[in-house]
């Protein structure tokens, strides 16, 4: 292991945490998986069930509600029992999720689904809790945004799964079985539940929590809203996750306006492998680009280029809107896990699980997004479109005045 890279994970303890990292990051793909099949089912709801553009965003509503309704309560569980706990309980959770679909694909009840949805949605938030901060204390501070997206590349490889399953069974000619693919996974996680029941899993933070680090106790004693680099960057959060979620929920939709000649199965695997190939590729690239650019800047180039690219998918809405629709993925892909890292630069000790379950809370903006998007596109889904261009012109204000921000929490 190179010095750089003992660094990344070498705390201030002395410690290396790459091991614990790598099983940590590894539950990164789970939850990207959950989200991405998530816009599979979008468009199958509205073709089985025959529903609107609206009603069927109700379908990311209560993923995304669930997080909204758990993340203060999942935030108190880390508080009081570790990370460990959380991630425990995130796993149980999903997995019970999952496998009500089970009987839900017998029943063919929206509603039913929607349950199984919040419950999914209530253990992903315990999950993000849990893993997003503990990645971030994992090793020298300066690292974290690298190290968070490192552990994303692995969520991106989730999303770019997600579809890829659900096209080839879910929307498939002849009509497919919407509960495989979560009974498998909902398996997979149960079983992992109970792998990570056994393992210890060391808090770094916790030196700082005891009161050693006399900067660190002045931290603890600031009120987390009080700091703008943490206050803002909830709102751009919030802003990512609308703009990301229903860029998401409408893409296959979107594509198929676009070209007719395209089918939603297709269309499903042009959004796993065009889409979320660029993610996952922008993910593994930013990880190494952070060594080398400031969090700050990279924000500022990816806010630009996303609004950019959402302009012409707007404007176009033909082949070359696909085109930069697309590569919009790429300039997004870094920008949750990179906001994630700037909110909490400036939160140390206990402060940072605190802080942590408001960005989560945050993720909210995924249940709002896909609604306003389907309302507005019913008729011409390129005009959805303008909420996730907002949100990316807001996203860029948070770059750019991001290093005053710092300067005022120092003064």
């Amino acid at each position: 292991m190179t010095r750089q890279a003992k660094g990344m994970f070498q705390g201030a303890d002395g410690r290396n945490y790459a091991t614990v990292f790598a099983l940590v990051a590894s539950l990164f793909f789970l939850w990207g998986f959950a989200h991405s099949i998530l816009d599979v089912l979008n468009k199958h709801f509205q073709d089985v069930l025959v529903i609107s553009k609206a009603r069927s965003a109700l379908v990311q509503a209560m993923v995304y509600g669930g997080y909204f309704l758990m993340a203060i309560p999942a935030g108190r569980i880390i508080r009081k029992w570790g990370y460990r706990t959380g991630i425990v309980t995130g796993l149980l959770l999903y997995g019970i999720g999952a496998l009500l679909f089970i009987p839900g694909g017998r029943l063919m009840s929206f509603p039913f689904f929607l349950l199984c949805l919040f419950i999914i949605g209530c253990g992903l938030t315990c999950l993000e809790t849990s893993a997003n901060p503990y990645v971030t204390v994992l090793g020298e501070k300066r690292s974290a945004a690298g190290r968070l997206n490192l552990a994303q590349a692995l969520n991106g490889f989730g999303w770019v799964v997600g579809p890829m399953a659900g096209g080839l069974l879910i929307l498939r000619e002849g009509g497919g079985d919407i509960s495989l693919p979560y009974a498998v996974i909902g398996c997979i996680v149960i079983i992992l539940g109970v792998v990570f029941s056994r393992l210890h899993l060391p808090s770094p933070d916790e030196q700082m929590e005891k009161g050693n680090d006399p900067m660190a106790a002045k931290a603890l004693a600031t009120p987390v809203w009080r700091i703008r680099t943490f206050r803002y960057g909830v709102v751009s959060l919030l802003l990512y996750v609308s703009a990301q979620t229903g860029i998401n929920s409408f893409f296959i939709n979107y594509v198929l306006e676009a070209d007719a000649l395209i089918n939603p199965s297709t269309a499903a695997m042009m959004l796993s492998i065009g889409g979320m190939g660029l993610f996952m590729l922008g993910r593994l690239l930013g990880s190494f680009i952070l060594k080398a650019v400031a969090p700050a800047r990279l924000m500022a180039i990816c806010s630009i280029g996303a609004t950019l690219c959402m302009a012409l998918t707007i404007l176009l809405h033909d082949t070359a809107g696909i085109v930069f629709l697309c590569l919009t993925y790429l300039f997004e892909s870094v920008m949750f896990p990179t906001i994630f890292s700037m909110a909490l630069v400036d939160v140390t000790g206990c402060n940072t699980k605190t802080a942590s379950s408001y960005l989560v809370m945050s993720i909210v903006g995924g249940a709002i997004a896909p609604v306003l998007m389907g309302l507005l596109g019913e008729n011409n889904m390129a005009l959805g479109f303008l909420i996730p261009l907002v949100c990316f012109i807001g996203i860029m204000f948070y770059a750019f005045f991001y290093k005053r921000y710092r300067l005022e929490n120092q003064s």
